[in-house]
């Protein structure tokens, strides 16, 4: 279960009555469009149902049978979520605002690189000031997913930017070969492997192009900076490899 200070409020009001649920919110969006595949029992506050959650107030059984056929509360929270409206102070909605931000903030960084300097990665803080200069506005109530495409629309004029994924070839000395390369494979697709004669590890991995500096990284803490990288211009040339 969350907090209730993490919950919001999704309220249906049917027959005379009124059933109101405490709920995470972004879970609650989920449960409305029919993408929740999660517990419910981690994404509510309270498995209860209420007639006014502020005060703790529960209805009657009878208008729970009449509305919902049921009064098992695991039944009917779904069902007030979905027919419902999902309430969030101003408190709630700011909050909401500043975590989608954030995620969008990362998701891009991650994902964008600067075609006018060799692909280079975004830093975060890039990302956030251009966003700001665009004026651009999260939605609380939308996924990040669905924010993405017009978050970079209102970019562009502001900073060259564009989603790009990066193909590496990365060789692992023999000492470091064992957990280095489970670090590796972390990052993305791992296009083909193989272990040398000399017991190196050799692999090619391709994952988003924003990430490329937390790969250096990786690579260079878990093999002592021994490791060799090579950017892979064209996946053809993997054929002949």
């Amino acid at each position: 279960m969350i907090s209730l200070d993490e919950a919001v409020t999704a309220r249906l009001e049917s027959h005379g009555a009124r059933f109101e649920v405490l709920v995470d919110p972004d879970a609650a969006l989920e449960i409305k469009r029919d993408e929740f595949d999660g517990d419910l029992e981690d994404v509510i506050a309270a498995e209860d149902v209420f007639e006014d959650a502020s005060r703790g107030d529960r209805p009657a059984e009878d208008d729970l049978e009449t509305v919902f056929d049921t009064t098992d509360p695991l039944e009917i929270i779904p069902e007030v979520i979905k027919e419902g409206e999902i309430q969030i102070t101003a408190d709630q909605r700011r909050e909401m605002q500043e975590q989608k931000r954030k995620q969008l903030i990362d998701t891009i960084a991650r994902n964008a690189v600067n075609p006018q300097m060799d692909n280079a990665p975004h830093p975060p803080e890039r990302i956030e000031n251009a966003l700001e200069q665009a004026g651009f506005t999260v939605d609380p109530m939308e996924p990040v997913e669905s924010q993405v495409d017009d978050a970079l629309d209102d970019l562009r004029p502001v900073i060259p930017i564009r989603f790009e994924e990066v193909t590496i070839a990365v060789q692992i000395p023999a000492e470091y070969a064992g957990s280095a390369q489970a670090q590796v494979r972390q990052f993305g697709d791992l296009e083909r492997e193989e272990w040398q004669a000399d017991g190196s590890w050799v692999g090619v991995i391709t994952f988003p192009a924003g990430m490329q500096n937390d790969f250096y990284d990786v690579v260079n803490e878990h093999s002592s900076g021994e490791a060799e990288t090579e950017i892979i211009k064209d996946k053809d040339d993997l054929k002949t490899r």
